[in-house]
């Protein structure tokens, strides 16, 4: 019976030495808590930024597209598709999708005035 007693005491102490085990998952949930502030959450912001952005595309606005070409905005088709005029004369049908940038006009005052 003390053999028994004196084991369980052991096993009692040896359990004590030992942090919680909530708190050996701490590092793991902080890192994701920093993940998601440092990665994602800005991530989400300018994605939210560019669809307004693209849902308020207007005739006249100068657009550059995901392929690089720089044109005009010459209508407005519908909530998928523009018209848009890389030359003159020269229309193409393009998703609003694949629309990467507005480009502000030339005469504008530079942003960090």
């Amino acid at each position: 019976m003390t053999t028994s007693s004196l084991s369980f005491l052991a096993a009692a102490a040896a359990s004590a030495d030992q942090p919680p085990a909530w708190l050996t998952y701490l590092p793991l949930i902080a890192m994701g808590f920093a993940f998601w502030f440092l990665i994602l959450r800005p991530q989400m912001r300018q994605q939210k930024e560019q669809r307004n952005k693209i849902a308020a595309i207007k005739k006249g606005d100068q657009v550059l597209t995901g392929g690089g070409l720089v044109g005009k905005i010459s209508r407005v088709i519908d909530d998928n598709y523009v018209e848009v005029e890389l030359a003159q004369g020269f229309k193409v049908k393009a998703l609003k999708s694949t629309i990467a940038d507005i480009i502000p006009p030339v005469g504008s005052a530079p942003a960090n005035d």
